[in-house]
């Protein structure tokens, strides 16, 4: 399932599934490169990233990071891929997909042989069973209260994507060789081809560690349970709540676990080692022959944070790649350094300010008025015009300056509202008031400094009494809806494909919905969005639901990303920039070394 992530920045453009990172602070030691042939492949090649790895898992709330999706791509295969052009590519090695029916919607997946976890386990169609219960819900029955907390019922499994779409579909029918599964939807479903790539950690596991025996157990286990309906809540199944319990925490680690079964590989490489906020040490996988074949035996992820040091590792030839915090003097760093290339582009990613729809910030009129005194051009002009001269702050929460809809977008959201700082207006919203307003985000990233600094200075100005809520950056993202902060500056990031990271992010209910955003009409086009797959309709969609975010006075986005990528002349092969959460790891298979 293609997942919106928390990035170092991070995306929009239609937004499909969105990822989550921040900028990370910490300097991590790690090997410096090693030599390799070409002609023999083989060798060593280091990256260095912003942010610290944090868990196996990248499909859950506490685990959906850039990172962690970097290197969950480098050790997992799957049915397809993304490439650098947003173009689905099958992997017909790993298995084939077909759809066997428009109406009703009917796509039957089927495993090939051979293909194997690595510890030898094969990858079966129980495993995409466990995915599909994670990325359907269809289990829960929860009802939640304006912050999100349960108040009746039950919710299994922490998705970070949306569960819109696939919560449409039936149990899977599974074949008598455990090779195939089909999936019939009762409604049609947009995003269908990207539902399902890679397992994301394997059932066998997640079966055992929940108290039962294996993988089949947990298949049956679920097979005999009905679909949960919020209207009317039954009992929480003791032995899946165990079970999910599991899979949403069970491989969060920052290091190395002692036990390899909660760090298995079915894809082109297997983790090594890992060290504590500072580097993640890939092998090439010897058995995997279900997809691209890696050129190097090893790859290096050192996390550092600072883009100075990211600079002068890669000046120093500590590091082959490097993905720097984007910025004008980043750039011209760079291309001081001779033999190094750069690659810079437009990200499928933006900044926003989001406010907490509960607690102090329940009043819509005190969402108002902390929007009109965020300085979104001096933001802008602090982080992105001096890369980009030609940039304006972005004016819409689903699409970026380049894509269709965009502009009439822009016409009618009512974004045009919150152009410039209104002092004088926010007081009058005010009237008197001085809420205390705590806003959170990486105090480690320099560029989510910047904007908090000038927020927290204009909104002192209208009359808020403003804390400082920063948090280190292996810290902030797992703060992200837990109620300690009133507004937070972060970033998403997405693949570039389909439509699901609308209701992920701005869903009733979604795990991804950090500020609690409700809006039954716009649940009602989300839900519409998905089934819908026409694109001049998924666009009119998302005019309109772009509007409601905006009439609820959700928080502004900031500023769409640039996204910075250098290598060394060292690095051969496929190092090509992608603007989606990947970045250059898309086709880490063909990484080569001189």
């Amino acid at each position: 399932m293609r997942v919106a992530r928390i990035s170092k920045m991070v995306g929009a453009a239609a937004i499909a599934a969105l990822v989550l990172s921040a900028c990370g602070g910490n300097t991590g030691g790690g090997s410096n490169s090693a030599s390799g042939s070409a002609a023999s492949g083989g060798g060593q090649i280091t990256v260095a990233e912003v942010n610290g790895f944090s868990s196996f898992n990248q499909s859950t709330a506490t685990g959906n990071s850039d990172i962690n999706g970097k290197i969950w791509l480098a050790t997992h295969s799957g049915f397809n891929y993304i490439d650098n052009n947003l173009k689905i590519v099958k992997n017909e090695k790993f298995g084939k997909y077909e759809k066997v029916s428009d109406n009703p919607l009917t796509i039957k997946y089927t495993i090939n042989d051979g293909v194997k976890w690595s510890d030898g386990t094969p990858v079966t169609a129980d495993d995409y069973v466990l995915a599909w219960a994670v990325y359907s819900g269809y289990y829960d029955d929860a009802t939640y209260d304006d912050s999100g907390k349960v108040t009746k019922g039950s919710q299994y499994f922490t998705y970070a994507g949306s569960t819109t779409g696939l919560n449409k579909s039936t149990f899977p029918e599974v074949s008598s060789d455990n090779k195939s599964f089909t999936i019939n939807y009762t409604t049609p479903y947009a995003d269908w081809e990207t539902a399902f790539s890679g397992p994301e950690v394997p059932a066998n596991v997640v079966a055992k560690k929940g108290g039962l025996a294996d993988a089949k157990a947990l298949t049956n286990l679920m097979k005999g349970m009905s679909k949960g309906d919020p209207a009317k809540p039954v009992a929480t199944n003791a032995q899946l709540k165990k079970v999910a319990d599991f899979y949403n925490k069970g491989f969060d680690t920052t290091t190395l676990p002692s036990d390899p079964s909660l760090y298995l590989s079915n894809g082109p490489f297997v983790v090594s080692a890992v060290t504590e906020n500072q580097s993640v040490t890939l092998k090439k996988n010897p058995d995997y022959t279900w997809g691209n074949i890696p050129k190097v035996d090893t790859i290096v992820m050192r996390t550092i944070g600072d883009t100075q040091a990211q600079i002068q590792a890669l000046q120093n030839g500590e590091v082959d790649i490097a993905a720097p915090q984007a910025s004008a003097d980043t750039l011209t760093a760079l291309d001081n350094i001779q033999g190094v290339q750069v690659q810079k582009g437009d990200q499928l990613a933006f900044d926003h300010v989001d406010i907490n729809q509960y607690g102090t910030f329940k009043d819509k009129t005190l969402r108002e008025a902390f929007m009109k005194t965020i300085p979104r051009k001096a933001i802008l002009d602090a982080i992105i015009t001096k890369m980009k001269p030609d940039a304006k702050v972005l004016d819409s929460y689903l699409f970026v300056p380049a894509q269709e809809g965009y502009a009439k977008s822009v016409e009618n959201n009512g974004s045009k509202k919150f152009q410039d700082v209104d002092i004088a207006g926010a007081k009058k919203l005010l009237a008197g008031r001085t809420p205390t307003v705590r806003i959170m985000y990486s105090k480690d990233n320099p560029n989510r400094v910047d904007a908090y600094t000038l927020i927290a200075k204009s909104a002192t100005e209208a009359g808020f009494k403003v804390v400082n809520n920063g948090a280190p950056a292996n810290q902030w993202s797992s703060k992200l809806g837990d109620g300690s902060y009133d507004v937070t500056i972060f970033g998403w990031i997405q693949p570039g494909v389909g439509v699901s990271g609308v209701p992920q992010l701005y869903g009733t209910g979604q795990s991804s919905n950090f500020s609690k955003f409700s809006n039954p009409e716009a649940d009602k086009l989300m839900a519409e969005l998905v089934t819908t797959t026409d694109p001049a309709k998924q666009e009119a969609l998302q005019v309109q639901i772009d509007k409601l975010i905006w009439d609820s006075m959700y928080g502004p986005p900031l500023f769409q990303s640039v996204g910075v990528e250098a290598f060394s002349s060292r690095v051969t092969g496929g190092v090509n920039y992608q603007p989606n959460q990947y970045g250059v790891w898309w086709d880490v298979w063909d990484w080569a070394v001189k």
